[in-house]
């Protein structure tokens, strides 16, 4: 199907433009949301029309973002979460529990807004996009940790160890160890050979 854009669609095109899409994405996505306009003579008539009317309130709904966009951009939201001894999430963190954290925490943000390609299943720092316009991106941080005390860890840089990750980390440092004095004692026995070898023959 052939749509006319009504405003820009990320990966798709700008306003004005005429694109083909798949029917069930104009359908379910771009026409219901009034994203765009089915490309009949008649809608590319009313489109040219209104263009100036449409742009205007664009540009007005554009600025409006902008001016909130320095107030969110780099925030972090705590998103505390139960999850195995592998740090892999029992469910997962969807746009919509972000979008959750960012009203509770005072800003007005839609599901829809939250550009998350997957759900989150680990935890750690997470960087995920946000439009606040079609055209405005910014980026917050979503820490998602099973303890207020996890949170504050990572949020300074700390890495969470998987259950048994300390106890492995000092396994292999312990073998490495090992076999650096396993190596320098061979060579000094290696050494002391030559050295009698040496003295036998003079």
């Amino acid at each position: 199907m052939e749509v006319i854009l009504l405003e820009r669609v990320e990966k798709l095109g700008h306003m004005g433009e005429v694109v083909k899409v798949k029917d069930g994405f104009a359908r379910n996505f771009l026409l219901p949301q009034h994203k765009a306009l089915r490309a009949t003579a008649e809608n590319k008539a009313r489109f040219e029309r209104d263009r100036e009317t449409l742009v205007k309130l664009n540009n007005e709904r554009k600025a409006q973002a902008q001016g909130g966009a320095s107030t969110l951009d780099g925030t972090s939201y705590v998103l505390l979460r139960q999850a195995s001894e592998t740090l892999q999430l029992y469910g997962s963190v969807s746009a919509r529990d972000i979008a959750e954290a960012v009203n509770t925490a005072g800003t007005a943000l839609g599901r829809a807004q939250v550009r998350l390609d997957k759900p989150i299943k680990t935890l750690g720092l997470h960087d995920v996009r946000v439009a606040l316009h079609p055209e405005v991106m910014v980026t917050i941080k979503v820490n998602v940790a099973r303890s207020a005390e996890e949170a504050e860890i990572q949020a300074k840089g700390g890495v969470i160890q998987p259950a048994g990750g300390e106890a492995r980390a000092a396994a292999v440092e312990a073998a490495a160890e090992a076999a650096t004095e396993a190596a320098t004692e061979a060579a000094a026995e290696a050494e002391e050979e030559v050295d009698e070898s040496g003295g036998g023959g003079a």
